[in-house]
């Protein structure tokens, strides 16, 4: 039986030197909000004809007047641009309706004429081939405030029904055991959770990581995992504290742990492997 109990200032050291560099990331650098969050417009075009770099699509959207504009590769010749909101829609091309087509211009569309101008190539009926616009989408300010607001809300509301649940697995062993172990959890959920914040914070400095809604279902896949993890250590305390009601907690937390031991780095162990399957041979 291992002794986590006896080294716990050891771990909890550790964990909170981490935490605290966390913590610094963060305030230094914050995360970098995509467009969910803040407004604006994403767009995603692929040149055909010839060779295009960043530089160059920087520039051409600098002389659109969009200075702002963050470009981002998204493949082999392939930009994922965002920007200020965009006036206007993308065409919206009815190709089985009778008569003449009524074609919806915006904004997105002068970039794309650019693009066509500087990076494609003209055919025969005048049109521009080389370059393709694969998707646009924008979220505006009230729909980014909302989104936040509703992911924040969904964190909290998870949070408190962590600590009740917990407390109501334990409500045999005194409601103020319940409380402390369902405090504990949350503990251990933020701690893993601001880890995760901290470093996407570093990412966002570094090399421009942007959080999104793909990315806040992240943080709650996270939350999951570790309170899946905390509940089943936590359970198995509770299992052996009722056979056994005077046996010191410090021991029943070592067998518990030791018990549960393989089960977590097998588990997580599982994790990593999709992970690194979804990084090799995931795609784009």
């Amino acid at each position: 039986m291992i002794d986590f109990a006896g080294k716990r200032w050891w771990y909890l050291g550790t964990s909170f030197a981490i935490f605290v560099v966390a913590a610094i990331f963060l305030a230094l650098f914050q995360l970098k909000p995509g467009i969910e969050f803040t407004s604006g417009s994403s767009f995603t075009f692929e040149f055909n004809a010839r060779a295009v770099s960043q530089g160059d699509i920087r520039e051409t959207m600098k002389a659109l007047g969009h200075d702002e504009a963050r470009v981002q590769g998204a493949g082999e010749n392939e930009y994922l641009i965002r920007t200020r909101e965009l006036e206007g829609a993308p065409p919206i091309t009815l190709s089985n309706a009778p008569g003449p087509q009524e074609v919806q211009q915006g904004e997105i569309d002068t970039i794309q004429a650019e693009f066509c101008k500087r990076f494609g190539a003209v055919d025969a009926t005048g049109g521009c081939t080389g370059v393709t616009r694969k998707d646009f989408s924008t979220v505006s300010e009230t729909v980014s405030s909302e989104i936040a607001r509703n992911a924040t809300i969904a964190v909290g509301v998870a949070a408190v029904a962590i600590m009740v649940y917990i407390a109501f697995a334990f409500r045999n062993f005194g409601l103020r055991m319940g409380f402390k172990f369902g405090a504990a959890a949350i503990v251990a959920v933020l701690h893993d959770a601001f880890i995760v914040l901290g470093l996407f914070a570093l990412l966002g400095k570094w090399r421009g990581t942007e959080v999104d809604t793909a990315f806040i279902t992240a943080i709650l896949t996270v939350i999951g995992f570790s309170v899946h993890d905390t509940i089943v250590v936590f359970d198995r305390i509770r299992e052996t504290l009722a056979r056994d009601p005077y046996v010191p907690i410090e021991e029943a937390v070592n067998a518990s742990m030791t018990e549960t031991l393989a089960r977590s780095i097998n588990t997580s162990f599982v994790v990593a492997l999709t992970v690194v399957a979804m990084l090799l041979i995931g795609g784009v």
